[in-house]
């Protein structure tokens, strides 16, 4: 085993490589940009190392400095995590160059399942069933919209050497296929530093099932099972489980088979996984095909590690070192169900934007954290409370697994977990996964890419929290903090004790976008009155600590969980969660109506491209511009009708959140 390593990455997946090396003894050296100065990943490892500025292309993405830092550390290893170098054939070569071992599969595995276009060529030469498509060298913009029309609308446009959903449209008319070839060859140059696309037919009701494969130096490579990725958004996941729902054994040990020969066929070594796209046939099997080969570990290994009992970091660390696989195919078996949840900072109402801003609050629920546990939830995260989330890297915070006896149990315990998953300061898609993990469609395993999409009302129109309950909860909060402030002299008592009739207190609120006037009052009985414009219900609470109250509402009794900061709460109930802000009336007495009908940035980014011209007539809803943020490029459309009469930035320009981007005028 290696006394030392040096982990190529940044976020969970470094401390998910920390906490198996230090369980084993390893050292371990981080890598870092200057917005990861403070970071988790830096604190959990022995040694550090800064690389660059904070964009990945100047720090991340430059492995001549990532080499010259195991050197100078005496790190015999290099891991890469996934992302960023996990992929470059150039830089594992260059590892084995510098005489460091790079805890991945040779070069020329790398290469030869590195470009979607060759593997698939190598696919087929193995009899591996492809999609019908285009997968040629030959990436001129005429030639592949002739071969799109050839193979019929829908189609798929995917980067030849990307993942993650990057460098990726379905596109439903011949019309469209131009303007989203150049947005997906745009987005594979900035991740990948490769915009060659290949295109193939859209397969309706796809699932995306996956194999884990393993292979070491000696020549043996087995399969852990399958993975189901079906849920997702913009073509990136965002519910995995293990192992895939309604799999026959028949077809689990066909798959597995092909999915070894692909990873024998180019001498394997170490974990990947081998991509599926299967459609559900009539009685109920599946028909599959070869979609790529990810030549690294996966962000949704943990489901994996949770049905097997295996820990597939060390696995790596240990064939990297020489030895052998660890089991047999014969000695592996299922165990259960685990569902992984990734918990992102991003917006679901607005079409998944990514979100920027500092995790004022995070608070888990009971788990572990990088390791496998039957009971408990596991939590594999990078960031901590009080970090910020920056525009540089992916949106991810966290991903959530958890395990149960079978899938009702997971589900089950999944629900329990993202209920008690409470995260402030920036918007997250943890009630959008309350959501998914609630409704008919994955709750009943009728799963497929557009699982969202098909799903849209139930899980974009359910209605909010109560705004009783979002008020009930504020109130007890400030009642609570105000009871803390009391001492034993009687003249600071807060109860509200009056000699003749009520007391009362106002609270101005925004709640669910409309300004809300709250008044709770005590009566000289003892009891209270919670009074929402003109509403009224008898109320009661008592703090529970650690910002949990009981409430009873008009007889009906709830848990609520209340963070402020500043002038802002979030509130979290079984049956959903809340933000609200207090509106100081003497700030907004001179209120104006802030000026609309502007574009201006969402985030912090880089403005791609311009869709508009100055002088240009557009209409409400038209394109007028690309940024790229967190990874991603996201087209920004008028507000209303009008006339640019400016462009306020050049392509290229990085902006600030809130910048407006072009002059619009009526």
């Amino acid at each position: 085993m290696f006394k030392k390593i040096l982990i190529a990455n940044r976020g969970e997946i470094a401390c998910r490589v920390a906490a198996t090396a230090r369980r084993l003894g390893v050292l371990t050296v981080a890598v870092y940009s200057d917005a990861d100065a403070r970071a988790r990943h830096v604190a959990l490892c022995d040694e550090a190392v800064h690389i660059g500025a904070s964009a990945p292309r100047e720090s991340y993405l430059q492995w001549r400095r990532i080499i010259d830092a195991a050197l100078a550390t005496g790190a015999q290893a290099i891991h890469p995590g996934y992302g960023f170098l996990s992929e470059n054939e150039d830089f594992a070569q260059a590892c084995a160059d510098a005489g460091l071992v790079f805890v991945g599969p040779p070069a020329s595995a790398i290469r030869a399942m590195g470009s979607k276009a060759a593997a698939k060529t190598l696919m087929a030469e193995a009899g591996v069933p492809l999609v019908p498509g285009y997968h040629g060298r030959d990436n001129g913009p005429a030639l592949l919209q002739r071969e799109a029309e050839a193979i019929g609308f829908p189609v798929l446009i995917k980067a030849s050497a990307g993942g993650g959903g990057k460098g990726m449209r379905r596109v439903e008319r011949a019309e469209d296929f131009a303007a989203a070839l150049a947005s997906c060859q745009r987005e594979a140059k900035a991740s990948f530093g490769d915009d060659h696309v290949l295109v193939e037919r859209y397969v309706t009701r796809p699932r995306h099932i996956e194999i884990q494969v393993f292979g070491d130096s000696h020549g043996q490579c087995i399969h852990l099972f399958e993975r189901d990725c079906s849920v997702q958004r913009r073509h990136q996941k965002v519910l995995e489980e293990a192992p895939a729902p309604g799999m026959s054994e028949a077809r689990r040990a066909e798959m597995g088979a092909a999915a070894v020969a692909a990873a024998k066929a180019v001498g394997y070594v170490g974990a990947g996984t081998v991509e599926f796209i299967a459609e559900e046939l009539d009685d109920g099997d599946l028909r599959f095909y070869f979609m790529e080969m990810n030549t690294r570990l996966q962000v949704e290994h943990p489901v994996t590690e949770a049905i097997t009992g295996l820990d597939l970091v060390e696995w790596q660390l240990r064939v990297a070192a020489g030895e052998r696989l660890p089991k047999a195919q014969h000695e592996l078996a299922i165990r259960g169900h685990a569902i992984e949840a990734r918990i992102c900072a991003e917006n679901p109402d607005a079409s998944f934007l990514p979100a920027t801003g500092t995790l004022q609050v995070a608070r888990w629920p009971a788990h572990v954290a990088f390791q496998r546990d039957e009971v408990l939830a596991r939590v594999d995260s990078g960031f901590a409370e009080g970090d910020a989330i920056s525009p540089y890297y992916d949106s991810m915070i966290a991903k959530l697994i958890v395990w149960g006896a079978d899938r009702a149990q997971a589900l089950a315990r999944l629900d329990a977990a993202l209920r008690d998953t409470h995260l402030m300061g920036l918007s997250t898609n943890v009630a959008f996964l309350r959501r998914v993990v609630k409704s008919r469609a994955f709750a009943t395993a009728d799963l497929d890419t557009a699982l969202i999409e098909r799903e849209h009302a139930a899980l974009f129109e359910a209605p909010p929290l109560a705004v009783e309950w979002v008020a009930a909860g504020i109130v007890a909060h400030e009642l609570a903090r105000e009871a803390s402030l009391e001492g034993a002299d009687p003249w600071s008592r807060r109860d509200g004790w009056r000699l003749h009739g009520a007391a009362w207190r106002r609270f101005e609120l925004e709640l669910q976008g409309q300004a809300r006037t709250v008044r709770i009052e005590r009566l000289h009985g003892g009891g209270m009155v919670l009074r929402i414009d003109g509403g009224r219900w008898p109320f009661a609470a008592r703090a529970l600590g650690d910002a949990r109250h009981e409430v009873l509402l008009d007889g009906r009794r709830a848990t609520l969980t209340v963070y402020a900061q500043g002038e802002r709460y979030a509130v979290f109930a079984a049956d959903g969660s809340a933000l609200a802000t207090e509106i100081d009336p003497i700030a907004h007495a001179g209120d104006h109506a802030a000026e609309g009908g502007r574009l201006t940035a969402p985030m912090p980014g880089k403005v791609v491209a311009f869709l508009a011209k100055a002088g240009e007539t557009v209409r409400r809803g038209q394109a007028l511009a690309v940024m790229e943020a967190m990874k991603m490029e996201h087209t920004l459309s008028a507000p209303r009708d009008g006339v640019v009469e400016e462009l306020l930035y050049a392509v290229g320009d990085a902006v600030a959140e809130g910048g407006e981007l072009l002059r619009l005028v009526p």
